[in-house]
């Protein structure tokens, strides 16, 4: 793998009892909707999560050197939690180990995919927008403009080349992720403005309901 300082362990940080909300398929149900077993995991998920204000959230990651089990062992708790988090990406970063590792699943009946060392070697002229929200954004939800469709070069767990042709919600999933192994976030991605109603909106979600003034509550 990469620099043995670049791994660290999947410390859960402090508990954030913010109802965080994230990525999930058109047909999931929503947080409220959800059995209170399903809602305990991803809490406990989430509380993995590094959140906006982490510096490793803008670190760019390493590049990974050796394809052993560890590195199989990472992957396959990342695909845990992406899934216990209901989400449909993840980024090694977002658990604060600096990999250029990441894992999706577009919709619920793919297969877990792990891309290692990825390489974004084509993006479409098309551009299509759409909304994004980011396990590491609470409360986040902005339209995001992407190319519709690319090509990827990475490595699988076992260090064997593989290439990746996605379009549509797959596509927008590895860009995002491939983003983060670069230290960007989707609030780098869209207009001041933009950005700026964003962070307030997630700034008053977050206080207390006592807090809030009246119009908001």
């Amino acid at each position: 793998m990469a620099d043995e300082d670049a791994l660290q362990e999947f410390e859960a940080p402090a508990s954030d009892d913010a109802d965080v909300e994230v990525e999930r398929e058109e047909d999931a149900p929503s947080v409220a909707e959800l059995d209170p077993e399903t809602r305990a995991r991803r809490d406990a998920a989430l509380r993995y999560v590094r959140k906006l204000g982490d510096p490793v959230l803008r670190a760019k990651a390493l590049p990974v050197e050796r394809f052993d089990e560890k590195l199989a062992e990472e992957i396959e708790r990342m695909g845990e939690l992406m899934h216990d988090a209901l989400g449909v990406g993840l980024a090694a970063t977002q658990l604060g180990v600096l990999h250029r590792v990441l894992v999706y699943r577009a919709h619920s009946e793919d297969p877990l995919t792990a891309l290692v060392n990825p390489v974004l070697e084509w993006r479409s002229e098309e551009l299509e927008v759409a909304v994004e929200g980011c396990l590491s954004l609470p409360f986040v939800h902005v339209d995001v403009e992407r190319p519709a469709r690319v090509r990827v070069r990475a490595k699988d767990v076992t260090g064997e080349e593989i290439e990746v042709e996605a379009e549509g919600l797959e596509a927008r999933v590895i860009q995002h992720e491939i983003d983060h192994l670069d230290g960007v976030l989707i609030l780098d991605r869209i207009p001041r403005e933009a950005r700026k109603e964003a962070m307030r909106a997630m700034r008053e979600a977050q206080e207390p309901i006592d807090d809030r003034p009246a119009s908001a509550a």
